[in-house]
């Protein structure tokens, strides 16, 4: 059973993808050569939000974040909120 497709979901447009993760290396202050994978993903769990975006520092070890909207609805301020809880 695959519980998470990206299939049915508005794609983001790239534009956006390197806004979140520009957002994301001012918020927390990353070095710049830590890559930063986004991806959206709709979820097929109970009580799972219907799409939820996740940001992956590829540091060592690895960060996930999650927000649950689709890229398009995040804002600056949610990204300035992972720092808060980083």
């Amino acid at each position: 059973m695959n519980l998470f497709s990206k299939s049915t979901i508005s794609k983001a447009n790239s534009d956006q993808i390197q806004k979140l993760k520009s957002w994301t290396y001012q918020a927390l202050n990353l070095d710049e050569n830590i890559p930063i994978s986004i991806n959206q993903l709709k979820c097929h769990e109970p009580d799972c939000p219907p799409v939820e975006t996740v940001i992956v520092l590829m540091s060592s070890p690895p960060q996930q974040y999650k927000i649950h909207k689709p890229i398009s609805k995040i804002t600056q301020l949610d990204i300035k909120q992972l720092s808060i809880n980083h």
